[in-house]
């Protein structure tokens, strides 16, 4: 399942710069791409860079000490440990709804932090669950592929705004003399955003599936992970919580609605469904022998 993962995410990228270049084709000429391009990277390299300070900012978190929060500290110390990874620095944030993220451009500048909410919601055996998905997050380095993700889907819809500009003020016209394709562009100008941000969403969930699978590994806790997820999509259903939505895709589980949902729906979430993910953790633990 891991290296299918893997695979999943190296097609998404494959497709998202295919249509990368697609688009620029349609097009027609390099100035629009390049552009686009280097301002979507622009923005993209700011937001990788500060990733971290940004992420914590929004959330409201604040550092703790060990001697703050010397449980949380031992149970991250010892994931950092397992995972062979540099301990991160530590932050709560005052939220009450449970839920969980890690941020950081590499593993040498990551944090994890956790919700007021999720330290009274799990016991200690799910709680360390949660933090080893986040654990997971930081030893794929993902951050650092969705950043990628995130500056071709937003490359694309610069140019595609580009485009949009340059037949408001008469390219429409230029292209159309020159041989270009008017319906082709027009699709282009529809499908191609939209092509974009479900490939960039798609990469998001297989991100959560391979740290599902790499903190069960981690803690060889796969069932009480599953029963945290099973936890927090509730409480992410029942309790609101103010969280921009660009940043709700770090979370463990979506802040704003829980991740639930089959169907055509699925396609338009930062998470997969939760009820899969646990099925895939049940699968997991089986294959580790934690159950028969």
């Amino acid at each position: 399942m891991s290296t299918m993962n893997s695979m999943k995410t190296t097609i998404l990228m494959a497709a998202l710069f295919g249509l990368f270049i697609a688009v620029g084709g349609l097009i027609g000429g390099g100035s629009g791409v390049i552009v686009g391009f280097i301002l979507a990277a622009g923005l993209n390299f700011f937001a990788y860079w500060f990733s971290d300070k940004v992420a914590l900012a929004m959330s409201g978190a604040q550092e703790v000490s060990e001697a703050e929060a010397p449980e949380l500290y031992a149970i991250v110390r010892k994931l950092a440990m397992r995972a062979g990874l540099p301990m991160p620095k530590v932050y709560i944030t005052p939220s009450p709804q449970p839920n969980a993220f890690a941020t950081g451009r590499d593993p040498q500048h990551a944090a994890v932090a956790v919700t007021m909410g999720i330290l009274q919601a799990l016991d200690s055996d799910e709680l360390e669950a949660v933090l080893s998905h986040e654990m997971a997050h930081v030893q794929h380095r993902d951050i650092l592929i969705s950043s990628i993700a995130a500056t071709i889907a937003g490359a694309i819809s610069m140019i595609v705004q580009i485009l949009q500009f340059e037949m408001f003020f008469g390219g429409y016209g230029r292209d159309a003399r020159r041989g270009g394709n008017p319906l082709a562009l027009l699709a282009a100008l529809i499908v191609a955003p939209i092509s974009a941000t479900l490939i960039q969403l798609a990469i998001s969930r297989s991100r959560e599936y391979e740290a599902d699978r790499g903190g069960a590994l981690i803690s060889g806790k796969p069932l009480e992970l599953a029963r945290a997820l099973a936890k927090l999509e509730s409480y992410a259903q029942n309790i609101p919580v103010a969280v921009n939505p660009a940043s709700a895709h770090m979370y463990i589980v979506n802040p704003l609605s829980g991740s639930s949902g089959m169907g055509l729906a699925v396609l338009f979430r930062t998470h997969p469904p939760t009820e899969e993910r646990i099925a895939r953790l049940q699968q997991i633990a089986r294959e580790i022998g934690e159950i028969a």
